[in-house]
């Protein structure tokens, strides 16, 4: 994992004020500052990543699986999808992706503080994306990083609008990357809270309000384990989209 990567990413952060950089309470409970938490988070996943290569056992053990297991699958959905030139931004997708991974897990934590159930925070990792791309797409082909607007092949006299609606489609990567991952992470927590919420209320109904609460609460065991599946299924679909647009890049017109 690259150092650097994930300075950038906590850089980016800041600078657009994403992150609270003062300790809060609400009625749960007391929290620490948002880039406290994000600090924290990132050193538990460098202790884990270092920690578990260390040794660079030949019989892997738990935690050096668990590393091994991490890096092969974003490698090869790198691989995949934007080739072997693409391995160049492995420490930026590997970082993403454990970033987002063990924020999302970490949020379904009781008393815990879900960064990614933000707007801001989402948007700023998906700007972090897209600039990237641009960026690197002009460094590396010039103008004619502009023919991943002009798709070959196209009839001229629809070309307009074709190209029209590629730029669109660009433009519109910000918000589809950003709003898909805050949305589905609320959205869980949301209905959570509400099923919760049942529970609380029944149970202060005395004997029988408990026996009603048994469904809610069975229900809320059930949401949290899908809760973890989506926790890893949206980190995945920001990755690999992710990957899907640094291919755009790399491969502009392909």
């Amino acid at each position: 994992m690259s150092i650097g990567t994930i300075l950038l990413i906590i850089l980016v952060l800041i600078l657009i004020g994403a992150l609270p950089t003062w300790p809060y309470s609400s009625g749960w409970g007391y929290y620490p500052s948002g880039i406290a938490g994000v600090v924290v988070l990132i050193l538990l996943i460098l202790l884990l990543m270092l920690g578990a290569t260390s040794s660079r056992a030949l019989i892997p053990g738990r935690l050096q699986s668990v590393a091994e297991i991490s890096y092969e699958f974003v490698a090869n959905t790198l691989r995949s999808t934007a080739g072997t030139e693409g391995m160049k931004f492995f420490p930026l997708v590997f970082s993403l992706f454990m970033f987002i991974l063990v924020l999302n897990v970490m949020g379904i934590i009781p008393y815990t503080f879900t960064v990614t159930s933000h707007i801001i925070i989402t948007v700023a990792l998906a700007l972090l994306v897209f600039f990237t791309v641009i960026v690197y797409g002009f460094w590396k082909n010039g103008l004619r990083f502009f023919k991943l607007f002009v798709p070959s092949g196209i009839p001229i006299y629809i070309l307009p609008l074709v190209t029209f609606i590629e730029v669109l489609s660009f433009l519109s990567r910000p918000v589809s990357h950003s709003v898909r991952l805050f949305a589905n992470m609320l959205a869980g927590h949301i209905t959570l809270k509400v099923f919760g919420g049942f529970v609380t209320m029944l149970g202060a109904l005395g004997f029988l309000g408990w026996l009603g609460a048994v469904l809610p609460l069975g229900l809320t065991v059930a949401l949290t384990a899908l809760e973890l599946l989506v926790a890893f299924l949206q980190a995945y679909v920001f990755a690999i989209l992710t990957c899907i647009y640094l291919n755009d890049a790399i491969h502009p017109g392909h």
